[in-house]
């Protein structure tokens, strides 16, 4: 479906994710977030995901504020259903433990029922302050794959066949789950996170397949695993799938740094290029927390990779192809 799709076919190569904008990690100001978008899309990125998630709809709002400045026409905004954020005032005064540096005032509520879908919706367009949203996501649906087959993806193809929403798809660090779902036949595209990258490529057997056979797209997400990648050189304590690496993960990224310097090349630019590279791969969604690494996504994707880089990367056995 994805081939065919007037909104997939619009992505631009490059698209801005927005959980910074939700705090993660720790507070983005306002001004940070407002850098982080207006570098991006003074650059050409007319690509924008977000999510409830993303600090229990802080970003949402961030997002929708901030890009009420540009015409709606020229970009593509995407959000995700799955979570529902409903009031908690018994843990206000906690800080949300799912890694945003909001309070806790809200809980997210897991939630794929069709009537769940379109509530979630409702939720974010009054956040996003918008009467709609190109792309729509169910988010992180892996051990609820029935009631996705079931009731999410139909609920969310009917949106899509209102015209409330342009296009559907997947978005998930699931391999196993994205081919699963995919094979459905309903979706548009699939948002794949960490799971194609220069560390861990298990998505290229388990998703590429039936995506191909489906003529889904796929973004690529994550494509940093939560940091290792994002240097030139992994740091010695560095973060793999939000906790410590293993030591012999740092020692794979450092080997692979290696021959990026070799030809000149830093390791968060491979990243970048590793991913754009393949032609199942239409965008490749980086998060920036203020305009300087706004900036830096976009050289490190415009920068061209020497083909004897993976070359060299296969000979030692470092990537497959």
């Amino acid at each position: 479906m994805g081939g065919t799709n007037e909104t997939v076919q619009r992505i631009t190569r490059l698209g801005l994710g927005l959980s910074q904008l939700g705090n993660m990690g720790r507070v983005t100001t306002d001004a940070e977030a407002e850098g982080a978008v207006r570098t991006s899309w003074d650059a050409g990125v007319r690509y924008y995901d977000t999510a409830p998630h993303y600090g229990l709809g802080l970003s949402e709002a961030r997002a929708g504020r901030i890009l009420s400045e540009f015409p709606r026409e020229e970009y593509l905004l995407s959000t995700k259903v799955g979570r529902l954020l409903e009031p908690s005032p018994e843990t206000a005064h906690r800080r949300d433990d799912e890694g945003f540096a909001v309070p806790a005032g809200l809980r997210r509520v897991r939630d794929y029922s069709r009537d769940g879908i379109r509530r979630s919706l409702e939720s974010s367009l009054m956040r996003l302050g918008t009467d709609r949203v190109d792309i729509l996501y169910l988010h992180d649906p892996e051990g609820h794959e029935r009631d996705a087959l079931d009731n999410a993806i139909p609920a969310m193809a009917a949106l899509r066949d209102e015209g409330t929403v342009g296009a559907i798809g997947l978005g998930t660090k699931d391999a196993r789950t994205a081919a699963e779902l995919t094979r459905s036949g309903a979706l548009d595209l699939v948002m794949i996170a960490g799971r194609f990258t220069l560390l861990d490529d298990s998505a290229r057997d388990r998703l590429f397949p039936a995506a191909a056979e489906t003529a889904t797209s796929i973004v690529a997400a994550g494509v940093y695993n939560s940091g290792l990648l994002s240097r030139a050189r992994p740091a010695a304590d560095g973060q793999f799938e939000y906790g410590p690496a293993p030591t012999s993960m740092i020692e794979r990224a450092n080997r692979i740094a290696d021959v990026c310097e070799h030809f000149d090349v830093d390791l968060p630019t491979a990243a970048v290029a590793y991913c754009l590279r393949d032609p199942q791969v239409i965008s490749v969604v980086l998060g920036a927390r203020n305009g300087s690494q706004a900036q830096s996504n976009v050289q490190r994707c415009a920068r061209d990779v020497p083909e004897a880089l993976w070359d060299e990367l296969r000979a030692r056995h470092l990537i497959d192809i």
